[in-house]
């Protein structure tokens, strides 16, 4: 099994823009966030994820897959505290050594944003700092239908580890 380690970047539109959009502030001149839900059922609510959820090692929390949603894009809003999510771009299938290379950490403070690309591989928001984290999320109904994973330690004998607290 491979480890790699991932220090946590911020979350710009620059850093983030192969995965998704920082949500811009009203009228800055940036282009926005659109949503996409090709089974018109978009929706919002309150998720939550706790350090209980994966294996934390020296202070590492430990990534071994990656999600993604094809029929719809994702916002992620760490509501009760700061938050770290890793993700992939949509056009990869890991199916190439090459692709493994293009995954990424990013921190996000509590009540920053970030809205994924539909396909974007994701993992997380997980909590950092703390033993959990609620999550304001908007993301289609449909999600459980719609639940690509990348077994990344099962299939690919690698493991990504991200700081506990960044």
């Amino acid at each position: 099994m491979r480890t790699v380690r991932l220090e946590a970047q911020p979350a710009t539109r620059a850093s983030f823009a192969p995965f998704g959009a920082v949500p811009p502030e009203e009228d800055d001149g940036n282009p926005t966030a659109d949503l996409e839900f090709l089974w018109n059922d978009g929706a919002v609510n309150f998720i939550g994820h706790t350090l209980d959820e994966l294996e934390v090692v020296d202070g590492w929390l430990r990534c071994e897959l990656l999600n993604r949603h094809d029929t719809h894009t994702q916002t992620l809003m760490p509501m009760s505290g700061d938050a770290i999510v890793v993700v992939a771009p949509a056009d990869v299938d890991f199916s190439e050594p090459a692709h493994l290379d293009t995954v990424r950490a990013f921190a996000l403070a509590r009540h920053s944003c970030v809205h994924l690309h539909r396909g974007t591989w994701h993992w997380g928001p997980y909590p950092s700092g703390s033993d959990s984290v609620r999550i304001l999320n908007v993301q289609g109904r449909g999600y459980a239908q719609d639940n690509g994973i990348a077994w990344l330690a099962r299939d690919h004998g690698v493991i990504y580890e991200v700081p506990a607290q960044v």
